[in-house]
């Protein structure tokens, strides 16, 4: 039986426009207090055109990377970052204060602790301003690639529901992170007040390394969030990771400038003990061995040589505060970082299509 011998109404999928258009009427619900009112407005349509279509395509081996879909929806990226914002200091008695806290804490333990027993050196800077200024981006990179790595499997009903670019996702987990940085280097420019340090020109450049570091984090972020919707022990192993990689980075709390005028330094002390250098006593070595700075081993060079952040954290460093910059290491770390950037790119890329399916 058809539609009109049953009296059931008839649909029509046709992508014709309704006949008298202006005569359409459109409903809405709107809740006021805690009733839900149905409303009905008219909505006169002047012209009809048929709304933009999205073509979701199935991603081959080589995957394309369509950041321009991410440009397009750039505006839930905005609204995704500010809403992990809000939900990050709700109900928070300090609120923003919390973002300059882990740096400043940091700070004090390496200041008046560590830094007395292992010396390490500032390089003639201030212990408090050296310190902060490391931990400072590192506090960056370590929140945002742990809000990164989880930001997939923290968004399940929104991916399970809904398209959208899926690398809207771990991009806007970094908005955060940016927000308390910006926040917290404000301590820094008043430390460097408070000991009379005076920027120089080159701080121009600071932007430069934070923007590289950025890409770091999710260079991190983008695999780990890929690895975590399959296995989510590594929602266990990203803390644990974060954690170990601070001490594998050592430019946070030394300077790593000594590491290249190392050579020359041991070469002008051979050369000084072999022209006859009178040999000091017991008492004035065990002196000069006291206030000496702790010198990089063997390990603490090749970490500088494998760990990008190294070079990024010193650049950050010696532009804000005026010191020489190392512009080899932050080359070599830079085009780490890009290598790293564009293949986690591309096998997030691969991987998200089965997001929806297995989170």
């Amino acid at each position: 039986m058809n539609n009109e011998q049953t009296g059931a109404p008839r649909h029509d999928r046709s992508t014709t426009p309704p006949a008298n258009a202006a005569d359409v009427r459109a409903s809405a619900v709107q809740t006021i207090g805690d009733r839900r009112v149905r409303i009905d407005s008219p909505l006169p349509l002047q012209e009809w055109t048929p709304s933009e279509e999205t073509v979701v395509e199935a991603s081959g081996s080589w995957p394309r990377l369509e950041l321009d879909r991410v440009w397009r929806f750039r505006e839930l990226m905005y609204e995704l970052a500010w809403r992990d914002v809000q939900v990050r200091y709700k109900q928070t008695i300090l609120g923003a204060a919390w973002a300059v806290i882990q740096p400043t804490l940091m700070m004090i333990v390496f200041t008046f602790f560590v830094g007395k027993f292992a010396k390490f050196s500032t390089g003639g800077m201030p212990g408090p301003v050296f310190f902060y200024s490391g931990f400072l981006p590192w506090t960056l990179y370590s929140t945002g690639l742990s809000r990164s790595g989880n930001s997939v499997v923290g968004s399940v009903n929104l991916i399970t529901k809904i398209y959208f670019p899926r690398l809207i996702v771990p991009f806007a987990a970094m908005g955060p992170p940016i927000i308390d940085f910006l926040v917290a280097i404000g301590v820094l420019g008043l430390l460097m007040a408070w000991y009379g340090i005076v920027p120089s020109a080159q701080i121009l450049l600071a932007p430069v390394a934070v923007a590289v570091l950025v890409a770091a984090a999710l260079a991190g972020g983008l695999f780990l969030a890929a690895l975590n919707v399959s296995y989510r022990d590594f929602r266990y192993v990203i803390p644990f990771l974060v954690q170990l990689w601070m001490f594998a980075t050592p430019a946070i709390f030394m300077d790593v400038t000594q590491l290249t005028t190392a050579a020359k330094g041991a070469e002008t002390v051979a050369a000084a003990d072999a022209n006859g250098k009178a040999t000091a006593s017991p008492e004035t070595e065990n002196a000069e061995t006291a206030a000496a700075p702790a010198k990089p081993s063997r390990t603490t060079k090749w970490l500088m040589a494998v760990n990008p952040l190294n070079g990024i954290i010193a650049f950050f460093r010696a532009a804000t505060l005026g010191t020489p910059l190392p512009w080899m290491n932050f080359g070599i770390a830079t085009a780490m970082v890009t290598t790293a950037l564009a293949a986690s790119l591309f096998y997030y890329r691969r991987v998200e299509d089965t997001f929806a399916d297995v989170i």
